[in-house]
């Protein structure tokens, strides 16, 4: 492909100076109709609740690391869009991102971090700290507001390790690219409020790393259970959320077999007292 004023053969100019180290802003001198933000939706397009929804993700940080966990339901307007979606990602070797509202922009919208941090270590020799990250992905939020304001809302969770801490952290988003720092766990999408309700209960500052994933596992089950938009673990199906682990060993998603054996605990459990397991008045 040749642009106008390029040698034929020969790639333009952008790929031949020297490259920025954030992929973001090479695609916006490049091609800028190809970042998620600059697209333009048909004359006449609604947006909003036709489009597939991806809705609850919960994180919880333990000595040592941090939890994520999504369900896996999209829905749009009142039916159930999908019963399987993937809503965690691996953002890098020491983070991971989850992402709630449109679920089409919000992928994108991982796939691009994902390469914007590759870039920015191919391009400096080494990886941007967990908080540069953050940053990083607070840009990339802000640059799809204007397909915010038409309904194409994307809000992200976003959570590592910190080599400098030794210890797990959590970013929230708000759609207009602004970023928080949460501390001990979070929760976003429809079913948050209930998810927060029993993390609260459940959450204790010396959690394991099993106690944090099964802690997870049942704030997902509590917000399916008082939120429609929010999947339960499909038994029939054998179904069950998302759950990543990232420590000082980087990020590894926890098998479907392993999340199928908890999951199985939780609703055995369940059975015996459906409002889930309470934490002791001290």
């Amino acid at each position: 492909m040749t642009s106008q004023g390029s040698t034929p053969g020969r790639l333009p100019g952008t790929f031949a100076s020297q490259s920025p180290s954030s992929f973001t802003e090479f695609l916006s001198a490049h091609s800028p109709n190809m970042l998620p933000g600059n697209r333009e939706l048909p004359a006449g397009t609604a947006a909003g609740e036709h489009f597939p929804h991806g809705t609850t993700i919960v994180t919880v940080t333990f000595p040592g690391g941090v939890v994520m966990g999504g369900d896996r339901r999209a829905t749009a307007g009142n039916m159930i869009a999908q019963r399987d979606i993937e809503k965690v990602f691996r953002a890098d070797e020491y983070s991971a991102i989850a992402i709630a509202g449109t679920a089409g922009i919000g992928i994108e919208v991982v796939r691009l971090f994902q390469v914007e941090l590759e870039h920015y270590e191919k391009m400096e020799g080494r990886t941007l700290s967990l908080e540069g990250k953050a940053n990083r992905l607070a840009t990339m939020v802000r640059g799809n507001l204007g397909m915010a304001l038409q309904g194409l809302v994307v809000v992200p969770l976003f959570a590592g390790y910190d080599e400098e801490t030794d210890a797990g952290r959590i970013f929230s988003y708000d759609a207009a690219g602004g970023r928080y720092e949460e501390h001990e766990f979070h929760s976003i999408g429809s079913g948050s409020v209930f998810a927060r309700g029993a993390l609260k209960k459940l959450y204790r500052s010396d959690l394991s790393e099993e106690e944090a994933v099964l802690a997870s596992l049942q704030a997902l089950y509590d917000a399916a259970d008082d939120d429609s938009a929010t999947g339960g673990p499909d038994m029939t199906r054998r179904i069950f959320p998302v759950v990543s682990v990232v420590t000082a060993d980087g990020f590894r998603r926890l098998p479907d077999d392993r999340v199928g054996t908890l999951v199985d605990s939780v609703m055995e459990s369940r059975m015996r007292a459906p409002g889930g397991p309470t934490a002791p008045l001290r």
